[in-house]
This record gives structure tokens, C-alpha cells and sequence, in this order.
């Protein structure tokens, strides 16, 4: 099937145009790809110069003053309350011990049973209470609770992120879809229907 010399012509320059507009429609790609790069990389300061600081003044406005009364609170507990009975429970119960080996040193020793010295034991029992206090004191004290990973300023920023890729992948789509405009028709062009 041969083809005329108007009509090769005439595909040629159908060619030219449709390699103009793919070649203008790369260069739109490449700038929408660009646009996208720099609104993440906008986003990403924002969220560390702007909304970090905001969100960490409110959490400390907020939240932090509850939450530091509650780990006192707790604390408070624990160190004049929950260990100071530890300890003496302890102390008491070492002072039982060594009051019944005592009693059995004396009666292997054929001494027979006499009633053991009470402020003896008592001293003991407080020295060991005390001691057994200060022991758990120091295990407690070194269980500060230490801050790990992203707090909520984090969560925030990367949500925003996330939003804001979006937006930016929804334009560039709004952009580049197939609208009666932007590309050749198929079938040669006709009036509007009225």
C-alpha cells in the first residue's frame, strides 16, 4: 500500500506534533516530580521549626504537669510508704531467724529454753529494716524512667507528611489526566453537539 506525497507529509507532521506535546508532556512530569520533592522538603521544615515546637509547648503546658504529678505521686508511694514496710517486714523476719537460731544454739547447748532478750532483736530488727530500705531505695532510684522514641510532635509531623504527598501526587494526577485538551483525538475533529 503506497501512500501519497500530501499524505506522508501530512503524517509526518502529525508525528512532529505528537512528539512536541510527549516531549512537553515529560517536561511536565519532570517539573511535577520537582514540585513534589520541594513541597516534602517544605513539609519536613515545617514540622521541625513550626509545628515541633507548638505541639512540645502544649504537651508541657498541658499534659506535662499532670503527668510529672502522677510519677511524684507514685514515687511518694513507693519511697515512704511501699519500701519502709519491705524493710521492716524484712527486718522482722530476720530478727525471728536469728532469734530462733539463737534459741537452737541454746538448746544444742544444753542451756534450755529462756526468753530471748527483746531489745536485742528490736535493735536488729530496725538495723536490718533500715538497711533493707536503703538497699531497695538505691534498686528504685535507678529505675528513672528514660525517654525512648518518637514522641507525639513526631506522629504529627510524619501524618502531616504523609497528607501533604498526597496533595501533591492528587494535583500532579489532576494535572496529567486525560482532558479532551491536552491529547490528539482519534477521529478527525468535528462541531460541538449543540
Amino acid at each position: 500500500m503506497s501512500l501519497s506525497r500530501k499524505r506522508k507529509k501530512e503524517l509526518r507532521k502529525l508525528q512532529r506534533e505528537a512528539n512536541n506535546l510527549w516531549e512537553s508532556q515529560q517536561v511536565l512530569v519532570g517539573q511535577a516530580a520537582n514540585v513534589a520533592r520541594e513541597a516534602g522538603r517544605q513539609l519536613g521544615k515545617y514540622g521541625r521549626e513550626d509545628l515541633g515546637p507548638q505541639v512540645q509547648a502544649t504537651y508541657g503546658k498541658y499534659a506535662q504537669p499532670y503527668i510529672s504529678k502522677g510519677v511524684d505521686v507514685s514515687r511518694d508511694v513507693l519511697t515512704h510508704r511501699v519500701l519502709p514496710a519491705t524493710g521492716a517486714v524484712v527486718g522482722s523476719a530476720m530478727s525471728v531467724w536469728d532469734a530462733a537460731n539463737d534459741t537452737r544454739e541454746k538448746l544444742a547447748k544444753g542451756k534450755g529454753l529462756s526468753l530471748p532478750d527483746s531489745k536485742t532483736y528490736a535493735k536488729k530488727a530496725e538495723k536490718y529494716g533500715k538497711d533493707a530500705t536503703k538497699a531497695l531505695s538505691k534498686k528504685f532510684s535507678a529505675l528513672e524512667p528514660k525517654k525512648q522514641g518518637m514522641g507525639a510532635g513526631g506522629v504529627i509531623a510524619i501524618i502531616l507528611g504523609v497528607a501533604a504527598a498526597a496533595g501533591v501526587l492528587y494535583a500532579a494526577w489532576q494535572t496529567l489526566r486525560a482532558d479532551d485538551e491536552l491529547w490528539v483525538a482519534d477521529d478527525p475533529l468535528r462541531a460541538p453537539d449543540a
